[in-house]
């Protein structure tokens, strides 16, 4: 793996007007929101929730660990009041599991060093915007947010890799595609990011994760958050009206 230091303060440093947001997804690159309420748990109560409404689903579908799929999958089935059940029984499962979850190593000093480089920063989630934002406030972090984009309420086609959230974000916070940074754990955000014209960090919280994003033509990857806090505290950004007081 090349230099992740060099490769993301050159990212930062490449023209100070390329860089006008920084994006952060929140399950991965902020926290682990599933830490201690484990999302094959969360999935199987989806999974028994709609056996008892009576809902036949395939075996494939019942042995889905992840809730995001499952969601993505009753709603391919066209009825939309199983739909909104399911995105209610998961945006109550997300509040649930935020209580617990575990802070990403350097999150924070990620977010803290991009504000005082006058930086705005989004979170752009696949998760409920009521979950992040109740994870913000827990951890005193809200005051530092811009804005939260959140997935769309029953319309599980919006969730990244669709472009849309990404787009909503950096133009909630004032940045054109072009001067936004994602920063992202998963392909969803690699490719979302790229349909939305915007960079990407890839975050290789997994070890065979480096090799994937690279593959899939991220900017460049990073396997801690350390590196991009670094970066930005390094980068010679001038103060904005983005800047908080610390």
């Amino acid at each position: 793996m090349r230099d992740p230091g060099v490769e993301v303060a050159a990212l930062f440093r490449a023209g100070r007007a390329a860089v006008g947001a920084l994006l952060l997804d929140f399950d991965g690159p902020v926290c682990r929101v599933f830490a201690h309420y484990p999302a094959p748990r969360v999935a199987a109560s989806l999974v028994d929730m709609l056996r008892r409404r009576g809902v036949t689903l395939p075996p494939s579908l019942a042995e889905e660990p992840d809730p995001l799929e499952i969601l993505r999958r009753i709603d391919a089935r066209g009825d939309q009041e199983v739909t909104r059940v399911v995105e209610d029984a998961l945006c109550a499962a997300e509040r649930r599991a935020v209580t617990t979850a575990e802070p990403t190593p350097y999150a924070r000093d990620v977010i803290v060093a991009a504000r005082q480089a006058g930086l705005p920063v989004a979170i752009v989630s696949n998760n409920s915007a009521g979950a992040v934002m109740a994870y913000l406030t827990m951890h005193r972090l809200d005051s530092l947010i811009t804005h939260v984009v959140g997935r769309a309420y029953a319309a599980p086609g919006l969730m990244k890799p669709n472009p849309a959230p990404i787009r909503k974000a950096g133009y909630a916070v004032g940045a054109p595609p072009d001067r936004c940074v994602l920063v992202g754990d998963s392909l969803a955000d690699v490719y979302g990011a790229q349909a939305a014209g915007v960079r990407v960090i890839g975050f290789a919280n997994q070890p065979d994760k480096v090799d994937m994003f690279r593959q899939a033509g991220a900017d460049t990857t990073v396997t801690s958050m350390r590196w991009i806090a670094e970066a930005l505290t390094a980068a010679p950004h001038p103060q904005t009206e983005h800047a908080p007081r610390l």
